[in-house]
C-alpha cells in the first residue's frame, strides 16, 4: 500500500505505538496526533482515553470518531462522558504516570528541549512570536512520557540550542538528564517529523535517527537538521500503513480527508 500522505504516515506510525489502557491527552490544533490516537483507540486500544482539552471519552464502541474540520473544537463534547478539568487538575499529577502528551514546538534541540515561545534573544522584541506554552510545560513535565510531532522538518526548526525552552525534554543529555534535578515523568519517546522518526540515546539522551520514511534519503535528513544526529548502523524504512490501517484512518476517523491535504 503505497497511496497515502505523509501526515497519515505519521499518524499510523504514532498510533502503533500507543498502548491499550492509556490515557492520552490531546492538545489544540494537532491533527496527526487527533487521529493517531483516535486511529489507535478503534485498533488496538478500546480501553484507551481520549482526553481533548477537558472533555474525556472512550468512545471505541462508535462506527466513527472523526476529527473536527478544524481541529479540537466544542464539538468533541457530542462523545464526550464528561467534560471538566478533572482531566488536567494540577491537584491530580500523582495520576499522570500512565498518560501520554503530544506537543510540537518552532525550535527543538538535540536533548529534545522545545520552545513554543518565540524566536529571538530579545523577549519584548520576538523575531517571531510562538502560540505560547499555556499547560505543555507541566504535562511534559509529569506524564508518563510525550511524542514531539512536528509538521515540517528544516534547520530553522532543529537548532543547536532553543532560544527559550517551554519543555524541558533531556536538559543538556545524560540518561539521569530528568531525574538529578528532580524532574518527574518519562520525557520525550520519539520525535515525528515528515521526513523520520527520531528517538533519544539510551546513555547521551541525544536525538537519534529511527527511521527513515519511504524516499527520503539520509542526506536530505542531515541537511534539514540544525545539528549532528545520531544514525544508527542499520536505519530501517518506516513502516506504510497497511490496507486496513488506512481503510479505518479514511472511513471512521478522517472521512473529510483533512490528512490526505496534507
Amino acid at each position: 500500500m503505497d497511496d497515502y500522505s505523509i501526515p497519515e504516515l505519521m499518524a499510523v506510525c504514532l498510533a502503533r505505538d500507543l498502548r491499550d489502557g492509556e490515557l492520552l491527552r490531546v492538545g489544540v490544533a494537532t491533527p496527526v496526533a487527533e487521529a493517531a490516537v483516535r486511529l489507535a483507540h478503534l485498533t488496538h486500544g478500546p480501553n484507551m482515553e481520549l482526553v481533548f482539552l477537558g472533555a474525556r471519552m472512550n468512545v471505541a464502541h462508535l462506527d466513527t470518531i472523526p476529527m473536527p474540520a478544524f481541529g479540537w473544537d466544542s464539538r468533541a463534547v457530542r462523545w464526550a462522558e464528561s467534560y471538566s478539568d478533572t482531566g488536567h487538575r494540577f491537584d491530580r499529577l500523582k495520576d499522570w504516570s500512565n498518560s501520554v502528551f503530544f506537543i510540537g514546538g518552532i525550535q527543538v534541540d538535540p536533548f529534545g528541549n522545545t520552545n513554543l515561545i518565540g524566536v529571538g534573544s530579545d523577549f519584548r522584541r520576538l523575531r517571531f512570536r510562538g502560540p505560547g506554552s499555556v499547560g505543555t510545560a507541566t504535562l511534559s513535565t509529569h506524564v508518563g512520557r510525550y511524542y514531539i510531532v512536528l509538521n515540517n522538518h528544516n534547520r530553522r526548526l532543529f537548532v543547536e540550542k532553543c532560544d527559550y525552552i517551554s519543555a524541558y525534554g533531556w536538559g543538556s543529555g545524560g540518561a539521569d538528564a530528568r531525574s538529578r534535578i528532580g524532574i518527574p515523568g518519562g520525557g520525550p519517546k520519539y520525535c515525528i517529523t515528515p521526513l523520520c522518526v527520531m528517538d533519544f540515546a539510551e546513555d547521551s539522551k541525544r536525538m537519534r535517527l529511527k527511521s527513515l520514511h519511504p524516499g527520503v534519503k539520509l542526506e536530505t535528513v542531515k541537511q534539514a537538521t540544525g545539528f549532528e544526529l545520531l544514525v544508527p548502523d542499520i536505519l530501517p524504512t518506516t513502516e506504510p500503513p497497511s490496507a486496513q490501517e488506512l481503510q479505518i484512518l479514511r472511513t471512521r476517523v478522517d472521512p473529510s480527508g483533512r490528512l490526505r491535504r496534507g
